[in-house]
Protein backbone atom coordinates (compact mmCIF):
# COMPACT_ATOMS: atom_id res chain seq x y z
CA UNK A 1 0.00 0.00 0.00
CA UNK A 2 0.93 3.40 -0.95
CA UNK A 3 1.60 6.19 1.24
CA UNK A 4 -0.52 9.12 1.75
CA UNK A 5 0.95 12.46 0.86
CA UNK A 6 -1.39 15.13 2.55
CA UNK A 7 -1.29 18.72 0.82
CA UNK A 8 -3.60 21.71 0.18
CA UNK A 9 -3.51 24.13 -1.94
CA UNK A 10 -4.94 27.83 -2.87
CA UNK A 11 -6.65 30.64 -4.81
CA UNK A 12 -6.34 34.12 -3.90
CA UNK A 13 -8.17 36.24 -6.56
CA UNK A 14 -7.42 39.76 -7.83
CA UNK A 15 -9.72 42.43 -6.18
CA UNK A 16 -12.15 42.49 -9.12
CA UNK A 17 -12.09 38.20 -8.70
CA UNK A 18 -11.64 37.98 -12.61
CA UNK A 19 -8.05 36.17 -12.22
CA UNK A 20 -6.56 34.62 -9.89
CA UNK A 21 -2.82 33.83 -8.50
CA UNK A 22 -1.02 31.13 -10.57
CA UNK A 23 2.53 29.87 -9.76
CA UNK A 24 4.80 27.29 -12.10
CA UNK A 25 6.64 24.90 -10.39
CA UNK A 26 10.69 24.59 -10.99
CA UNK A 27 12.10 22.53 -13.51
CA UNK A 28 13.79 19.67 -11.23
CA UNK A 29 10.07 19.42 -9.45
CA UNK A 30 9.36 15.79 -8.94
CA UNK A 31 6.21 15.29 -9.98
CA UNK A 32 4.89 18.47 -12.30
CA UNK A 33 8.24 20.19 -13.31
CA UNK A 34 7.47 23.48 -15.20
CA UNK A 35 4.04 23.60 -15.10
CA UNK A 36 1.60 26.02 -14.18
CA UNK A 37 -0.68 25.93 -11.01
CA UNK A 38 -2.13 27.13 -7.78
CA UNK A 39 0.24 27.93 -4.75
CA UNK A 40 0.29 24.45 -2.66
CA UNK A 41 2.36 22.91 0.35
CA UNK A 42 2.84 19.75 2.08
CA UNK A 43 1.20 19.14 5.47
CA UNK A 44 4.28 18.39 8.40
CA UNK A 45 3.16 15.88 10.97
CA UNK A 46 1.08 18.06 13.40
CA UNK A 47 -0.54 20.65 11.40
CA UNK A 48 -3.75 21.05 10.30
CA UNK A 49 -4.72 22.22 6.28
CA UNK A 50 -6.02 25.65 7.68
CA UNK A 51 -2.23 26.12 9.47
CA UNK A 52 -0.53 24.30 6.47
CA UNK A 53 -1.97 27.03 3.82
CA UNK A 54 -1.11 30.07 5.96
CA UNK A 55 2.51 28.55 6.77
CA UNK A 56 2.97 27.77 3.15
CA UNK A 57 1.65 31.31 1.47
CA UNK A 58 4.20 33.09 3.67
CA UNK A 59 7.19 30.48 2.93
CA UNK A 60 6.30 30.23 -0.75
CA UNK A 61 4.87 33.38 -1.68
CA UNK A 62 6.10 36.34 1.29
CA UNK A 63 2.54 37.05 2.42
CA UNK A 64 0.37 36.73 5.03
CA UNK A 65 -3.11 35.05 4.27
CA UNK A 66 -6.63 34.59 5.91
CA UNK A 67 -8.74 31.89 4.88
CA UNK A 68 -12.15 32.39 3.08
CA UNK A 69 -13.54 29.53 2.33
CA UNK A 70 -12.99 25.62 1.79
CA UNK A 71 -13.03 24.88 -2.22
CA UNK A 72 -12.93 21.39 -2.66
CA UNK A 73 -11.08 18.14 -2.04
CA UNK A 74 -10.13 15.21 -3.36
CA UNK A 75 -7.08 12.65 -4.45
CA UNK A 76 -5.24 10.97 -6.75
CA UNK A 77 -2.69 8.60 -7.20
CA UNK A 78 0.85 9.34 -8.15
CA UNK A 79 3.83 6.46 -8.51
CA UNK A 80 5.24 6.55 -4.68
CA UNK A 81 2.51 7.69 -3.10
CA UNK A 82 -1.46 8.80 -2.96
CA UNK A 83 -2.33 12.66 -2.95
CA UNK A 84 -5.10 13.52 -0.52
CA UNK A 85 -5.54 17.59 -1.18
CA UNK A 86 -8.13 19.89 0.37
CA UNK A 87 -8.19 23.40 -1.82
CA UNK A 88 -9.12 26.79 -0.09
CA UNK A 89 -10.12 30.43 -1.04
CA UNK A 90 -7.81 32.98 0.26
CA UNK A 91 -7.35 36.92 1.11
CA UNK A 92 -3.95 38.45 1.45
CA UNK A 93 -3.91 40.36 4.49
CA UNK A 94 -0.58 41.48 4.28
CA UNK A 95 2.43 41.55 1.74
CA UNK A 96 2.51 40.99 -2.29
CA UNK A 97 3.46 37.86 -4.07
CA UNK A 98 6.53 37.26 -4.83
CA UNK A 99 8.57 33.91 -6.01
CA UNK A 100 11.11 32.36 -4.97
CA UNK A 101 11.49 33.50 -0.97
CA UNK A 102 14.77 31.17 -0.33
CA UNK A 103 12.90 29.40 2.23
CA UNK A 104 15.07 25.97 2.43
CA UNK A 105 13.77 22.29 2.58
CA UNK A 106 10.63 23.37 0.71
CA UNK A 107 9.48 23.75 -3.32
CA UNK A 108 9.98 27.60 -4.45
CA UNK A 109 7.97 28.68 -7.61
CA UNK A 110 10.03 30.00 -10.17
CA UNK A 111 7.12 32.49 -11.95
CA UNK A 112 3.65 33.69 -10.70
CA UNK A 113 1.27 35.56 -12.79
CA UNK A 114 -2.95 36.32 -12.69
CA UNK A 115 -4.36 33.82 -14.55
CA UNK A 116 -7.89 32.29 -15.59
CA UNK A 117 -9.17 28.97 -15.45
CA UNK A 118 -8.09 28.51 -19.30
CA UNK A 119 -4.30 28.58 -17.76
CA UNK A 120 -5.14 25.16 -15.74
CA UNK A 121 -7.16 23.05 -18.38
CA UNK A 122 -3.88 21.55 -19.65
CA UNK A 123 -2.42 21.22 -16.15
CA UNK A 124 -5.56 19.47 -15.16
CA UNK A 125 -4.96 16.97 -18.21
CA UNK A 126 -1.66 15.65 -16.83
CA UNK A 127 -2.89 14.71 -13.51
CA UNK A 128 -2.69 18.57 -11.51
CA UNK A 129 -4.83 17.96 -8.33
CA UNK A 130 -5.18 21.33 -7.62
CA UNK A 131 -6.03 22.24 -11.32
CA UNK A 132 -8.84 19.90 -11.26
CA UNK A 133 -10.05 21.10 -7.45
CA UNK A 134 -10.43 24.07 -9.03
CA UNK A 135 -11.78 23.52 -12.25
CA UNK A 136 -14.31 21.22 -10.82
CA UNK A 137 -15.69 23.92 -8.52
CA UNK A 138 -16.33 26.34 -10.73
CA UNK A 139 -18.46 23.54 -13.51
CA UNK A 140 -15.33 23.67 -15.45
CA UNK A 141 -14.59 20.36 -17.35
CA UNK A 142 -10.62 19.37 -18.48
Amino acid sequence: MKPIKRSVAFVIYSEDRTRFLIVRRPPDDDSLPNVWGLPAGSLKESETSEDTVIRAAKEKLGTDVSIVELVGEGKVERNQYTLQMREYEVKIEKGEPKVPQHVQGITQYSELKWGTADDLVETARIESLCSRLYLKSIGRTW
